[in-house]
Protein backbone atom coordinates (compact mmCIF):
# COMPACT_ATOMS: atom_id res chain seq x y z
CA UNK A 1 0.00 0.00 0.00
CA UNK A 2 1.14 3.35 -0.79
CA UNK A 3 -0.14 6.67 1.01
CA UNK A 4 -2.40 8.85 -1.98
CA UNK A 5 -0.88 12.16 -0.64
CA UNK A 6 2.99 11.80 -0.38
CA UNK A 7 3.14 8.10 -2.10
CA UNK A 8 5.08 7.01 1.16
CA UNK A 9 4.80 3.15 1.36
CA UNK A 10 5.45 3.22 5.56
CA UNK A 11 1.63 3.08 6.87
CA UNK A 12 0.63 2.44 10.43
CA UNK A 13 -2.88 0.22 10.95
CA UNK A 14 -4.96 1.55 13.88
CA UNK A 15 -8.98 2.13 13.47
CA UNK A 16 -11.31 4.71 14.10
CA UNK A 17 -13.36 4.64 17.68
CA UNK A 18 -16.95 5.25 17.67
CA UNK A 19 -17.55 5.89 21.44
CA UNK A 20 -21.74 6.52 20.54
CA UNK A 21 -24.18 5.09 22.50
CA UNK A 22 -24.36 1.16 21.90
CA UNK A 23 -21.52 1.10 20.04
CA UNK A 24 -18.89 -1.79 20.11
CA UNK A 25 -16.14 0.66 20.07
CA UNK A 26 -15.39 0.78 16.24
CA UNK A 27 -16.87 2.14 13.12
CA UNK A 28 -18.48 0.31 10.27
CA UNK A 29 -19.33 1.47 6.80
CA UNK A 30 -22.62 1.03 5.16
CA UNK A 31 -23.49 1.30 2.12
CA UNK A 32 -25.98 3.84 0.90
CA UNK A 33 -27.24 7.49 1.70
CA UNK A 34 -27.47 8.53 5.04
CA UNK A 35 -31.33 7.51 6.04
CA UNK A 36 -33.00 9.02 9.68
CA UNK A 37 -35.13 7.41 11.41
CA UNK A 38 -38.26 8.60 13.54
CA UNK A 39 -35.76 9.45 16.07
CA UNK A 40 -33.31 11.11 14.01
CA UNK A 41 -30.86 7.94 14.46
CA UNK A 42 -29.07 6.68 11.16
CA UNK A 43 -31.75 3.68 9.87
CA UNK A 44 -29.27 1.06 9.90
CA UNK A 45 -31.96 -2.61 9.59
CA UNK A 46 -31.37 -4.85 7.09
CA UNK A 47 -28.24 -2.78 5.71
CA UNK A 48 -24.93 -4.83 5.68
CA UNK A 49 -22.08 -3.25 7.63
CA UNK A 50 -18.27 -3.20 6.88
CA UNK A 51 -15.28 -2.60 9.32
CA UNK A 52 -13.35 -0.21 8.94
CA UNK A 53 -9.52 -0.25 9.01
CA UNK A 54 -7.19 2.75 8.69
CA UNK A 55 -3.57 3.34 8.20
CA UNK A 56 -1.81 6.57 9.20
CA UNK A 57 0.67 7.60 6.49
CA UNK A 58 4.13 8.26 9.37
CA UNK A 59 5.47 10.65 6.96
CA UNK A 60 2.76 13.56 6.50
CA UNK A 61 0.00 11.89 8.66
CA UNK A 62 -2.78 11.58 5.93
CA UNK A 63 -5.13 8.52 7.03
CA UNK A 64 -6.23 6.10 4.24
CA UNK A 65 -9.56 3.77 5.22
CA UNK A 66 -10.50 0.87 3.48
CA UNK A 67 -13.70 -1.76 4.34
CA UNK A 68 -12.21 -5.09 5.79
CA UNK A 69 -13.17 -7.48 2.92
CA UNK A 70 -16.02 -9.76 3.99
CA UNK A 71 -14.85 -14.03 4.60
Amino acid sequence: MRCTQCESTDLEPGFIEDAGEHSQGYSRWIKGPLERGLFGGARRLGKTRWIIDAFRCTHCSHLELFVRPKD
